[in-house]
């Protein structure tokens, strides 16, 4: 009964790509991850994905951060990264009364030497929850398509984080 009122979003994410897709809406936004500040003390967000450059121009002090940027870690600013998804997830969830959270499924891309560590799968774990989700799943793996997703049937040929 309470399946139609189920939201599905997945997210990949990379240095270079932030992609939010809404499986049952079919939405998707797949932008560059980058997140605009205002100077300190505000540090307000000015703009998100492709808007973040130019959402800066002529305020003096504001910068643009992409919190996937980092050579040793996909996450090099937790704070930041949690913003952005936020924001990206806003962007595509169904906004009915009766829409539940949204299940996340987190697909963070590239395979480092050694995989993902323990400490970065918990911290994907964490923004997905801060971006609002009531279950979380880490994927492994190449790209899931709508019905692997829907299903719950992953490829055996990846990894799934319950």
């Amino acid at each position: 009964m309470f399946d139609s009122f189920k939201q599905y979003i997945y997210i990949q994410i990379s240095p270079d790509r932030l992609s939010v897709k809404n499986i049952k809406s079919g939405e998707c936004i797949s932008e560059v991850p980058e997140l605009a500040i205002s100077a300190p003390p505000d540090q307000k967000i000015l703009g998100v994905g492709a808007a973040a450059r130019s959402s800066i121009a002529g305020k003096a002090g504001a910068v643009v951060l992409n919190p996937f940027a980092h050579p040793r870690s996909l996450v090099s600013d937790f704070t930041v990264a949690q913003q952005l998804i936020k924001a990206f997830v806003q962007r595509v969830k169904s906004s009915s009364a009766m829409a539940m959270n949204p299940i996340i499924i987190f697909h963070p891309l590239g395979n480092p030497d050694g995989g993902f560590t323990q400490v970065e799968g918990r911290a994907f774990r964490e923004l997905a929850f801060g971006a609002g989700a009531y279950k979380v799943i880490l994927w492994y793996g190449d790209e899931l398509t709508d019905q692997e997703i829907l299903s719950g049937q992953y490829p055996s040929h990846g990894r799934v984080i319950d």
